[in-house]
């Protein structure tokens, strides 16, 4: 089995670290079996957060009982001490805890400091000294925030996506954490679905010891993938890397990841799956894809009001109105071509 050292939390983790926002998607039935099997498979890190609807809620009734076994890392979305209290207050409440191993500021604008205004971080400090939370974390899509977040030396733990499509200057951010002492908790694994190979994208990440990768899970099938890991992880073959090579020629460069900090769209566009959309008719089953439903929802682009909300709050700066006319012409020529063959 493979595990990893969460920086200097002193947290040791499977390799297989579990997402619990897909199960915020699922009956609390099928959330409850998904979760138990994940941790009788070995999983014993589960990630989550106050926004995932009942996400929580589902950990605190599935795992509470196995609770001194495992490590449970949640996030808040305040922006005042005031929402913080309230949420860390919810989260322990919801989860059946006490306490929270890793307690994180969930892709805030900036990186909360000591007398900055806000109060979130004293806040933190103090929900820490009263034994609330084990450990002081932060989760971005932006890398400067992240950065500044290591070299303030106030963080134990980043959550940042990672996976093999990363950037050199991505690259590096993991070694930096592990210079720095702090844990690198990896989400977008699998590129928001565009990576879809499991194998692969282990076998990369196994590469970096330092690295904690969270996998979204919402199906019995999908988590036997990677418990099949816990006791055969993948390795890097010469196969894995052609298969690598080639999946970065095809999606490196300006692709949606899917992360829905777009949201929400005044002309109600699907945002996070119309910009990808090209991306995802050459990497998944067509069928569900050009049915009725979704070219009804790929239509309304043409509504696009050209507000700029989606790019003004997209994280990776892409110009998002222009990726969706691509995507929507695209995927209008490809329906055509489809019916004519």
């Amino acid at each position: 089995m493979v595990t990893v050292k969460i920086g200097n939390t002193g947290i040791i983790s499977n390799k297989n670290g579990f997402g619990a926002l897909p199960i915020q998607r699922i009956d609390s039935t099928k959330a409850a079996e998904i979760l138990v099997r994940a941790f009788e498979g070995g999983i014993n890190f589960f990630d989550t957060s106050r926004v995932y609807s009942d996400s929580e809620a589902k950990i605190g009734m599935a795992l509470s009982h196995v609770r001194e076994k495992i490590h449970i890392a949640t996030k808040t979305k305040a922006r005042n001490e005031d929402e913080f209290w309230a949420d860390l207050k919810q989260s322990l409440q919801t989860l059946k805890t006490n306490y929270i191993d890793i307690y994180q500021f969930h892709n805030p604008s900036f990186c909360p400091k000591p007398g900055d205004g806000t109060g979130l971080f004293e806040a933190m400090l103090e929900a820490k000294n009263q034994g609330l939370i084990k450990h002081i974390g932060i989760t971005n899509h932006k890398i400067h925030v992240v950065i500044e977040a290591i070299e303030s030396g106030l963080y134990e733990t980043i959550q940042f996506p990672f996976s093999y499509l990363a950037t050199e200057d991505e690259v590096k951010l993991v070694e930096m954490c592990k210079e720095n002492g702090v844990g690198f908790i990896a989400m977008k694994s699998l590129a928001g679905g565009l990576i879809n190979n499991s194998k692969a994208a282990y076998a990369y990440l196994s590469l970096f010891e330092n690295v904690l990768p969270i996998w979204g899970v919402q199906k019995i099938s999908e988590l036997e993938e990677f418990l099949e890991y816990v006791q055969n992880p993948p390795v890097m073959t010469p196969e894995v890397i052609d298969l690598i090579e080639s999946d970065k020629k095809i999606l490196s460069g300006e692709f949606c990841r899917g992360c829905g900090y777009c949201l929400p769209c005044p002309a109600e566009i699907d945002i996070p799956n119309a910009a990808r959309m090209s991306l995802m008719i050459r990497r998944a089953p067509t069928k569900g894809l050009f049915g009725e439903a979704w070219q009804i929802k790929m239509n309304k682009i043409e509504d696009c009001i050209e507000c700029r909300h989606c790019s003004d709050n997209c994280p990776y700066g892409l110009d998002t109105p222009n990726l969706l006319r691509r995507n929507f012409e695209d995927y209008v020529e490809t329906i055509k071509i489809s019916s004519d063959v």
